[in-house]
């Protein structure tokens, strides 16, 4: 067992796609008390809603520009395929301390669409791959335990500062994962 945290270790956490990947991500931070805030991005209002109602998040996200600036880790937990247009549309508004990361089940195409779209902010752009999941999917599926002694494997950039790469990893350590690193 892991022993919570005294203070958080992230004031704000932007979440993109609050199902399995991101909702557990979240849950398992708020679990540890390792962050004071969790916004949420989603398709859906109802998706967004149910999973502010079972605790995911704090409240879902609206402006870009306002959520952005103050965040201190972004989780990209979306399908791959929409991970291009996200980051496309969250480059502009993010703040020069953020760090970003991924759930995607691939990272050849993330990293070259974050390569194409976070140009200018790809040294805190940090792949993580988990080994985990669930036959079910939505927030409903979200659990704190999902990552517990499972296995992520953070792919980092060339780019990538060992400090960043430090802190990414421990948010997923916080998380319960067991975090393995692909070399350089």
């Amino acid at each position: 067992v892991r022993k919570v945290v005294t203070k958080p270790l992230f004031r704000k956490v932007v979440i993109f796609g609050v199902g399995l990947i991101g909702g557990s991500f979240a849950l398992a931070l708020r679990r540890m008390n390792a962050v004071d805030e969790v916004v949420g991005f989603g398709r859906s209002a109802q998706t967004l809603a149910q999973a502010q109602q079972l605790g995911i998040i704090n409240r879902s996200g609206s402006d870009l520009a306002a959520e952005l600036g103050g965040a201190d880790l972004i989780v990209l937990a979306t399908p791959v395929g929409q991970m291009a247009d996200i980051m496309a549309r969250i480059a502009p508004h993010l703040s020069t301390h953020t760090l970003i990361t991924d759930g995607g089940s691939t990272k050849c195409d993330v990293v070259n669409y974050a390569h194409k779209h976070l140009a200018a902010h790809i040294s805190r752009f940090i792949p993580a791959h988990p080994i985990a999941g669930s036959e079910q999917s939505g927030a409903t599926a979200a659990r704190a335990d999902l990552y517990q002694n499972k296995k992520v494997i953070l792919t980092p950039l060339p780019e990538n500062s060992a400090d960043t790469v430090a802190h990414v990893r421990l948010a997923w350590e916080l998380c319960g994962a067991l975090v393995s690193e692909l070399t350089r």
